[in-house]
């Protein structure tokens, strides 16, 4: 059975630039772009961002995550993050 994950993941930053943060699901689309807005107000964060990934957990199958929305200074986050 496939289902859709809205999750929302905040990016600290390091000495190297950026690192992910504890991600967080949500229970739809809309609230999880208003996470992330949120996470990314956190002057702990660098930025945030809010992302959709379908697919069957009962066979680990999921496809590609995709980015619904970008908050902060996310230009150096990758679009297609790769999440297991």
């Amino acid at each position: 059975m496939s289902v859709t994950y809205y999750v929302t993941m905040p990016f600290i930053r390091t000495e190297e630039g950026s690192a992910p943060g504890q991600a967080q699901e949500c229970p739809g689309e809309g609230a999880a772009i208003r996470r992330a807005e949120v996470m990314s107000r956190d002057p702990t964060n660098v930025a945030a961002l809010a992302f959709k990934r379908t697919g069957d957990p009962g066979a680990g199958s999921f496809s590609d995550a995709v980015v619904l929305k970008k908050f902060g200074e996310a230009s150096g986050l990758r679009t297609k993050p790769k999440y297991k």
